[in-house]
């Protein structure tokens, strides 16, 4: 009888502790990703404006955050390169993507059934709001309103 307490006991901890690591992933994963909320912004070489600024970038471009320090985000960027940005351009409120190759079909609907959309195609470095998912197929607005869907295996979404 003592034996099966002690195992009752050491199996409700062993689920209680994976279920701990699960939600620190799932939040940790969620709260890694960051969308530039501006017009334009400056990702620099370190955190602070008298560092060099090392790429402009637009609205909704995706970044993942590394570290924080002093209103400061370092960031990840789609090549795996590391800037800083100022926390005031991004947010973690809404899903961002950009495109990862050289050029991507943006459709009228999911699936190349559907014809190319004026804003084809999209080029690499272009950034977007996502807004939906189906399948495949992600639906993104753009910083001028305009809507398309991208076959999701082209783009880089945080």
């Amino acid at each position: 009888m003592c034996l099966k307490y002690i195992i009752n006991i050491v199996m409700k901890k062993i689920l209680l502790y994976g279920l701990l690591v699960t939600l620190i992933f799932v939040f940790n994963a969620y709260a890694f990703a960051l969308c530039v909320n501006v017009p334009e912004a400056n990702l620099r070489g370190g955190p602070g404006t008298r560092y060099e600024k090392r790429w402009l970038v637009f609205k909704y471009t995706a970044l993942k955050k590394i570290a924080k320090r002093r209103g400061w985000y370092k960031v990840r960027d789609v090549d795996g390169d590391l800037h800083w940005i100022h926390g005031k351009l991004v947010t973690a409120k809404i899903k961002c993507s950009v495109v990862k190759v050289d050029k991507a079909n943006v459709r009228t609907g999911p699936g190349t059934r559907f014809k190319k959309s004026a804003m084809s195609p999209a080029i690499k470095y272009d950034s977007f709001r996502v807004i939906k998912r189906k399948g495949s197929w992600i639906k993104v607005v753009d910083e001028f309103g305009d809507k398309g869907w991208i076959f999701r295996k082209l783009l880089w979404i945080q």
